[in-house]
């Protein structure tokens, strides 16, 4: 994948705030497919921690895209007058997700789960 540093860096008023949004997305192909996304939402996006994740930010948000077995796992900062517009893009996507808002202490403010939309049904296929 490539990576792009044509986003918007990290506004500096979130660079000292501690962790305060994590989540899953279900069923995404990879991590580097979720970077793709963000990159074509104007994202900008890096190398993460590990070598297969994958870090995107934007002047508001920005998050570590990590693979795991199962789902893909997001963990970061994110200003949180903006936490729906998270929720939004993601669900723009078409991810299935969970996403958690947390609190300078480390309590749950807000949490968002949303479903992929299934596959139109093909009628043809039911008669």
């Amino acid at each position: 994948m490539d990576i792009s540093d044509e986003g918007q860096p990290l506004d500096p008023a979130w660079l000292e705030i501690n962790n305060n949004v994590c989540g899953g997305l279900a069923g995404a192909p990879s991590a580097s497919w979720v970077a793709e996304r963000f990159i074509g939402a104007g994202w900008s996006s890096q190398s993460g921690s590990s070598w297969a994740s994958y870090e995107v930010e934007t002047s508001w948000c920005r998050i570590e895209v990590d693979p795991t077995d199962g789902d893909t796992l997001l963990n970061g900062v994110v200003d949180p007058q903006r936490f729906e517009e998270l929720a939004a893009l993601l669900t723009r996507f078409g991810l299935s997700f969970g996403l958690e808002l947390y609190d300078d202490d480390g309590r749950l403010l807000r949490e968002i789960e949303a479903r992929a939309p299934s596959a139109p049904h093909d009628a043809a296929t039911s008669l």
